[in-house]
């Protein structure tokens, strides 16, 4: 289920868990996880353009009016058959990789307190995130949410989906509640802004203008630890437009409009090794109202050390001549 190493700097000991160890897998049951989770997008589709090109204009309608009311009727997040859907789809998604989580120190994690987890690249789709769900259980922290864009909330069936697996939207009532709560968060600090400087040579993280998280972990007084993940940007091929225009209406709709694909041109992502890697938490003294040089003081010793643990990793699973661009 797991081991442990010394790492290659400090001899310090870090931990790894293999998700392919934890809940072992096969092609068919990947292939099942994966289609479920991406035919929420597909079915959003096929429920909007085919009555609008087939049906008369009132019957498009009613399956407009069916879609409206499912993007606003309560989920309930503790349905025992979408509590069990959920540790289907996240523990063989995660081994159809298989995802490896390597902890550098696995003590310094106490599960009375709450984190606030940085987790970078977005790259096309976050796929290591899963392996913090609380349905995979590896961190020893018994209350964790994964925040993720408002956009998917309103969206029929992946909302429902996305919120049986513990994901949560990522606004700052959500993120300040969920923490006030003894909720670690895990968010992805780039968004899809980040994705939309994704490139096909080196990772790229949106950091330095990114401040809300920081802040609030700063206000509620919450370590902020660093997380990069290595891997998963080779996990899909990928195509996205450049310039300006595809830079905005990424922002505006909260989601950047790509196309990708993976195994045979599918939405099945490659069997390559993720590793997503946690660094220690850095210590932040509560502070209800930080001024904008305290927030750039944290901000900047969240970088340094994502940049850190960056350079600790890189060479040790299998990517010795990777580079990092912060923007």
């Amino acid at each position: 289920m797991l081991e442990k190493m010394n790492g290659n700097n400090d001899n310090q000991e870090v931990t790894i868990f293999n998700s392919r160890e934890i809940c072992p897998t096969s092609l068919f049951h990947s292939i099942l996880a994966f289609t479920i989770w991406t035919a929420g997008i597909h079915l959003n589709f096929l429920l909007f353009f085919i009555p609008l090109l087939f049906l008369p204009f009132s019957k498009f309608l009613l399956f407009f009016g069916f879609q409206l009311l499912l993007m606003f009727i309560p989920i309930d997040e503790t349905s025992n058959f979408g509590r069990r859907l959920a540790r289907y789809l996240v523990k063989h998604m995660a081994s159809h990789f298989p995802v490896f989580l390597h902890v550098e120190d696995i003590n310094a994690f106490h599960s009375a307190r709450a984190y606030v987890f940085g987790y970078e690249p977005h790259s096309i789709i976050p796929s290591g995130l899963g392996i913090f769900s609380d349905s995979m259980g590896l961190m020893p922290l018994p209350k964790i949410k994964i925040l993720a864009s408002s956009a998917v909330f309103i969206t029929p069936f992946l909302r429902h989906l996305w919120t049986w697996c513990g994901v949560r939207a990522a606004t700052k009532e959500n993120f300040t509640s969920l923490l006030e709560a003894g909720y670690s968060c895990v968010l992805v600090p780039g968004g899809t802004q980040e994705t939309c400087y994704t490139k096909h040579d080196n990772e790229i993280a949106f950091l330095k203008s990114r401040r809300g998280f920081i802040r609030i972990a700063m206000e509620t007084g919450k370590p902020l630890v660093p997380v990069f993940c290595f891997g998963q940007s080779g996990v899909f091929n990928w195509w996205k437009p450049g310039g300006k225009l595809f830079v905005k209406i990424a922002r505006t709709i909260k989601f950047a409009p790509f196309f990708f694909w993976g195994i045979l041109g599918s939405p099945i992502p490659y069997q390559r090794p993720i590793h997503v890697v946690v660094g220690k938490p850095i210590e932040v003294r509560k502070n209800p109202q930080p001024k904008m040089e305290e927030v750039v003081e944290v901000q900047n010793q969240f970088i340094t050390a994502l940049q850190d643990l960056f350079e600790r990793h890189k060479a040790q699973v299998g990517y010795p001549d990777l580079k990092l661009e912060i923007m």
